[in-house]
């Protein structure tokens, strides 16, 4: 049974920083793609950033494109969001997702190709 255990949010004025660390179990982290996804109040989730088994590929949402950063430590078991310049609009629950990579290169933009999810962190960011 994989888990994922998100870690790091919390309430942060606009244009602060947080980082969000999600720590995996098993032996078997390095075989996964992990992405964060978000949900608002009153609106469905959405992808924020992905990154491949490797770590060496990425993608983001245009919204935040620029200001979210994705990255891995696969001798930690643990993906990490850090997330700069937050505007009020980033407020939400964040949830990290995992799902095995049979490419070095392969990640996901799709929720419904995620296998294991975590529980989520809340994120709040004020005016």
């Amino acid at each position: 049974q994989v888990q994922l255990v998100e870690s790091g949010g919390g309430l942060v004025q606009a244009g602060g920083s947080l980082r969000l660390s999600c720590a995996v179990s098993g032996r078997t982290f390095s075989t996964y793609s992990m992405g964060w996804f978000r949900q608002a109040p009153g609106k469905e989730r959405e992808f924020v950033a992905a990154i491949s088994r490797s770590g060496g590929y990425k993608n983001y949402a245009d919204s935040v494109k620029g200001r979210f950063t994705i990255s891995r430590d696969n001798a930690k078991n643990t993906a990490y969001l850090q997330m700069n310049s937050l505007e009020p609009e980033d407020t939400a629950v964040y949830c990290c997702a995992a799902t095995r990579a049979y490419s070095s290169s392969a990640y996901s933009l799709r929720q419904g190709e995620y296998d294991y999810w975590g529980q989520g962190s809340q994120v709040t960011v004020s005016t």
